[in-house]
């Protein structure tokens, strides 16, 4: 018998259980000392400082201009810095490629292929195989056994997966060095040849441009002819489409439209610009 001493003892006379359901469960009263395990107290989350990326140009820079990558934009750190999920981007990629299926597919069953429904011979006596009508799936001409018919192939998702998608998406990007901020995406030419010839200065052979204030006329109509090369609207703007492309290039209301769309305090969309920051890069 094991030696218990008075401090032992006081403890265990002073444990009962909760229930007779839950007698394995017990709990110290007051008179002896707490058995139970207190949760330490959080620590304080600290906010992440902004992420820092140089500013690009689309068009050529003038003579005496200074160049724009002496200039840096600030980008939300809840927006394109979020860990990579890769599940997380496998499912909407899986939900939003079942939205584009048709599901357009149909078959003739054997009711509804056309023939005399008249059975071609009788069920016994002639030393053959049993046969229904000439609809039967074994006959040629007759109808599809478990046939696709039209159906609707798109599924369910979560939206706060979509959005966490959207953010992960983004920070891939970002992560990969494939992410780009111009001020603007107005293009002054309205020839192809030229559009094509800026992007292979910049290396930027297939590129997704994203505006916040609608696609530009004059880059819309210029850039339809290359290929690799979209313009979409940050509203039209997909996880697909980001992860397709090899150059995601912004305009900053695109990122004051994206921040405001996902970041963590959602507000109402403002003006074009308004809550960027723009930092002069030191020489």
């Amino acid at each position: 018998m094991p030696l218990i001493t008075p401090t032992r003892k006081a403890i265990l006379s002073s444990i009962r259980p909760f229930s007779t359901t839950a007698g394995r469960f017990a709990r110290v009263t007051d008179a002896g000392p707490s058995l139970s395990r207190k949760t330490p107290p959080a620590s304080p989350v600290q906010a992440q400082p902004p992420v820092y990326i140089p500013l690009s140009s689309l068009l050529r820079r003038n003579a005496g201009e200074p160049k724009s990558t002496s200039q840096v934009v600030s980008l939300d750190p809840a927006v394109f810095t979020h860990p990579i999920r890769r599940d997380v981007l496998h499912l909407c990629v899986i939900h939003y490629r079942d939205g584009l299926r048709q599901g357009s597919a149909s078959t003739k069953t054997r009711a509804e292929v056309s023939g005399s429904g008249r059975k071609l011979r009788p069920q016994k006596g002639s030393g053959r195989a049993r046969l229904g009508d000439r609809g039967s799936p074994m006959l040629r001409g007759g109808g599809r056994a478990f046939g696709p018919k039209p159906r609707d192939f798109a599924t369910k998702l979560p939206r706060k997966v979509i959005e966490m998608g959207m953010r992960v998406a983004l920070s891939a990007k970002l992560g990969e060095r494939s992410l780009s901020v111009v001020e603007s995406l107005e293009w002054d030419g309205a020839k192809t040849k030229d559009l094509s010839k800026r992007l292979a200065e910049l290396a930027w052979p297939k590129v997704l441009f994203v505006s916040g204030n609608g696609v530009p006329e004059l880059l819309r109509r210029t850039a339809g002819n290359l290929q690799g090369v979209e313009v979409v609207s940050a509203e039209e703007l997909t996880i697909y489409d980001i992860l397709n492309s090899k150059r995601l290039v912004l305009d900053v209301s695109a990122v004051e439209w994206l921040e405001r769309r996902y970041g963590k305090d959602a507000l109402p969309l403002a003006s074009p610009g308004e809550g960027l920051e723009f930092v002069q890069r030191a020489a």
